[in-house]
């Protein structure tokens, strides 16, 4: 599976920091359930790669990735727990040469013409814009299609149940990732009929 191919299983990719391991399988089991088979779990908790390696072998639906990738290490110790993809804020070469590596989907991020010219010009067409909102967000995707009709982008950063569909109606967005999906009061509530809403909704 290439990059392209990943943003095209779901049509939001939530962007999970599991702060309790317990919840790790039922919580992407919810997801799974209201449609939404990609899941990113960002390396911002202690858990992160324990619940990448419990969700990639406990449920085989799931695409389970790593997100908030920033070095080498951290790019092999993902792909070591079972991480089928990987997502970066940004891109540096040492990442680059990671990700060419081990030969899995990647999307590094950007914010501005120069580094998603930069990015493609690394072999990587299919990009993250963040953070999207605070850089330009809708604006800025359709005043970068003009000059750059071939990159597509997956946005992150500030997308909600309210912006989302604007976002997805660009010619260049295939996908876009959000927290809003995962809230943190459900999530520590054990409310998986909430969350397997919250996906189902996001899919229609």
């Amino acid at each position: 599976m290439n990059a392209l191919e990943l943003l095209e299983q779901s049509q939001v990719m939530p962007v999970m920091v599991i702060q309790d391991i317990t919840t790790a399988v039922d919580l992407a089991r919810a997801l799974i359930q209201g449609g939404v088979r990609t899941l990113e779990i960002t390396l911002r908790s202690e858990h992160a790669l324990d619940a990448i390696r419990l969700i990639s072998q406990e449920v085989p639906d799931a695409l389970v990735g790593a997100g908030t990738v920033r070095t080498p290490a951290q790019f092999e110790a993902a792909i070591e727990a079972g991480a089928a993809f990987c997502v970066s804020p940004g891109l540096t070469p040492s990442l680059a040469r990671s990700a060419h590596q081990f030969g899995v989907p990647f999307l590094p991020g950007i914010a501005t013409a120069s580094e998603s010219m930069f990015a493609a010009d690394q072999g990587f067409s299919v990009q993250k814009l963040f953070p999207a909102e605070a850089v330009g967000g809708v604006g800025l995707l359709k005043a970068l299609y003009g000059p750059l009709p071939d990159i597509v982008f997956c946005p992150t950063g500030g997308i909600n149940a309210t912006n989302a569909r604007q976002y997805l109606a660009l010619p260049n967005v295939k996908c876009v990732g959000g927290s809003w999906l995962t809230p943190e009061a459900a999530v520590a509530e054990k409310r998986w009929d909430v969350i397997a809403a919250l996906a189902r909704e996001a899919c229609t």
